[in-house]
């Protein structure tokens, strides 16, 4: 029992905040009296609020053995063992006391605060519901706001949409008007693909803020994923007109402006870009969008890969220490990671080397974090692999765990730094070795993957030391193909508005990698080839007037210029058979379309520059033996365009050639392709 004199006049000055005179009285009454349970108590208390946490767990855990159903005391101690690192301890001493007294809230509010200070999220915010539905508090409700919005944070840094979607829009009930709630759900609502969604709570976050440039940036992003590009320019240089710092809303306003061939300021803007690279400020330049700009160079794209991993992937590599890789097995585990296991350009490439490994060496896996579109091409990628995983709703941590139990010696990474990107997995090492292939035509950046698959086209050896990855060179091309894409059938050129005598020029690459510099050129070829069109993809009605618009510009009629509609792939290869010549873009080549038009029998005339994107097309005809075809400078290919289209015979020459070579070359001989990949394989894993 404590002192009935002292002990009032110690929790007096105690709760007036005069600390060193109740710790006075306290210790003076535990003289006279060790076992006082309030004294000890209450100065454990005091040296916790004093933060003396040593002191504090000592009084308190006697006391606690004195009275071991006292809530107050236990709740205290909790807090102590709490703040210093024994959450769980807390967590176990808050349990106790609910069961003694199970309506108390200020003990109900701490366990949820408890569980919050541990990011045990779900119990947190199951904790302060429940406690806001018995006590409509505002101290409450603002605690659950923060542990749903902490939540839902935590879930979308781990990749876990879903998740972040439900916290945000459960956070959303209590605070409608939150322009930080409405931005993060539309956040989470994009990376799931809801987009109509997103963009309303985009909307209603920039009527609640209509100056933040953050806001207009990510509008803009879903408007261009909706298709509306004007706007989502709009939207791009409303966000650098807020903030000119805001270095990835300049990106995607460049971007935007060459899908739709709008080259005004074009340099200019290109060219601060760049200075951020080359001085390494942390702006979020997306590397797939620089690559696709004039004029960088290899080296500068490294530079800015290797920003993208500092700013954008660093926190998950400086994760990847837990992982240990210490299985062996008869065969190889191989493991590829995409975004587009779909109907994708990459069906095109990829399906036949997928079926034609060896299973007797190499067993395969596939994680999938796109859409299922449920197409046939969808189909027979789950048909080329022994065990195939959808991914796409696992968070980061979940997908690159289950990559770890399934013992994958070697992950390779389709996608790269292309749309739906999940390269954070690799960046944790769930593999013994992973490597970047194929989807992104450049390096990842420093400390991601161990390997690259180039050619000594696309990646020669003077041009090794752009890779932050250690270079893999296939022997021909670095780019498989699909001898089962459809053929091309008989068709008509009237069927596709062609004109019959014409000598039609082609590219039916997407508009963003046509330039002003190479579109000038196309114009010249057009102005010394009479009776020549140019046939291009029709991507969007915005491309398509303003290269009408350039061209007369130029002195060329729009009836020169013939925009194909996208069409299915049978069709679209009996139509390209239809083409006299393709003219290939620069800086970025075409990729599958140039394998598509030699697989059609249409020549591809390409000039090759100094960038892995820049020398695809060349290594695509040295791999089928028409280097004749080459080009080293935009005069070289101009001429050589102007040769062939003002003579006929030596076109069909070129295409009585490519028919003989396709069959008798590597560029198509699949089963060579995949042992050649194969032998890669079984060279890169540790003994």
């Amino acid at each position: 029992m404590s002192d009935s004199r002292l002990y009032p006049q110690a929790l007096q000055l105690h709760r007036q905040g005069q600390f060193a005179q109740a710790e006075a009285l306290y210790r003076e009454i535990l003289k006279s009296n060790p076992q006082d349970a309030d004294s000890l108590h209450y100065l454990g208390l005091l040296c916790y609020q004093t933060e003396r946490m040593e002191e504090a767990k000592k009084y308190l855990q006697i006391a606690l053995e004195i009275q071991p159903n006292n809530t107050d005391l236990m709740q205290h101690f909790a807090l102590c063992l709490r703040d210093t690192g024994d959450a769980q301890g807390a967590i176990s001493l808050l349990q106790q006391a609910s069961k003694l007294a199970p309506h108390d809230a200020d003990i109900s509010h701490n366990l949820a605060n408890t569980y919050w200070h541990m990011q045990a999220y779900a119990e947190a915010a199951h904790g302060f519901s429940a406690l806001l539905a018995q006590h409509r508090s505002a101290e409450i409700q603002e605690s659950l706001l923060a542990v749903l919005f902490q939540w839902g944070d935590a879930a979308h840094q781990q990749g876990d949409y879903q998740q972040a979607q439900m916290c945000f829009s459960q956070a959303l009930v209590h605070a409608p008007s939150s322009v930080e709630l409405l931005y993060n759900l539309a956040n989470a609502e994009r990376e799931l693909g809801l987009l109509p969604a997103a963009k309303q709570h985009y909307q209603q976050a920039l009527a609640l803020a209509p100056t933040d440039a953050d806001i207009h940036n990510n509008l803009g992003n879903v408007e261009r994923e909706l298709g509306n590009l004007d706007i989502a320019i709009q939207h791009y240089q409303q966000a650098i007109q807020l903030n000119p710092s805001l270095g990835h809303a300049l990106v995607h306003l460049i971007h935007q402006k060459q899908h739709i061939c709008d080259w005004q300021d074009l340099d200019a803007q290109v060219t601060q870009v760049r200075s951020w690279v080359q001085q390494g400020q942390p702006m979020q330049i997306a590397p797939f969008a620089f690559l696709a700009m004039p004029n960088t160079s290899a080296q500068e794209q490294r530079l800015c890969a290797n920003l993208w991993t500092k700013t954008r992937l660093q926190a998950w590599t400086m994760q990847a220490q837990p992982y240990q890789h210490r299985w062996q097995h008869k065969k190889i585990r191989l493991g590829y990671l995409s975004a587009d296991f779909r109907q994708h350009p990459l069906a095109y490439l990829v399906s036949e080397v997928l079926e034609r490994h060896d299973r007797n060496q190499f067993s395969l896996y596939a994680y999938s974090s796109g859409k299922d579109d449920q197409s046939p091409e969808r189909q027979r990628f789950m048909q080329a692999f022994e065990h195939f995983h959808d991914i796409r709703t696992m968070g980061i941590r979940q997908a690159a765990d289950l990559i770890h139990r399934d013992e994958i010696d070697i992950l390779i990474d389709l996608t790269g730094y292309t749309q739906n990107s999940r390269a954070q997995i690799v960046a944790l090492k769930p593999s013994k070795v992973s490597i970047n292939w194929l989807g992104f035509p450049g390096t990842m950046g420093n400390d991601l993957y161990d390997y690259m698959i180039g050619d000594p086209i696309v990646t020669p050896m003077q041009m090794q030391a752009c890779y932050a990855e250690k270079v893999l060179n296939m022997p021909h091309c670095y780019q498989p193909n699909d001898t089962q894409r459809p053929k091309p059938q008989s068709a008509q050129r009237a069927d596709f508005g062609l004109p019959q005598e014409a000598l039609v020029f082609a590219c039916f690459n997407q508009t963003f990698k046509i330039l002003p510099q190479i579109f000038a050129c196309w114009m010249r070829i057009l102005h010394s080839v009479p009776n020549s069109v140019l046939w291009l993809l029709q991507c969007n009605t915005w491309a398509q007037n303003n290269l009408i618009a350039a061209a007369a510009a130029q002195g060329i009629d729009a009836s020169r210029l013939i925009f194909a509609e996208r069409v299915d792939m049978q069709t679209h290869m009996s139509r390209m058979a239809l083409a006299d010549l393709f003219l290939d873009t620069l800086p970025y080549n075409a990729h599958t379309s140039a394998s598509d038009a030699l697989w059609a029998g249409l020549p591809v005339l390409t000039c090759m520059g100094d960038t892995f994107a820049a020398r695809v097309g060349a290594s695509l005809l040295q791999a089928i033996d028409m280097p004749e075809l080459i080009c080293a400078d935009l005069p070289t290919y101009e001429r050589k365009a102007i040769a062939l289209g003002t003579d006929r015979s030596a076109l069909m020459q070129l295409k009585q050639k490519l028919a003989n070579q396709r069959q008798q070359t590597p560029l198509f001989d699949s089963q060579q392709f995949c042992q050649d990949l194969e032998q890669l394989y079984q060279k890169v894993l540790p003994n």
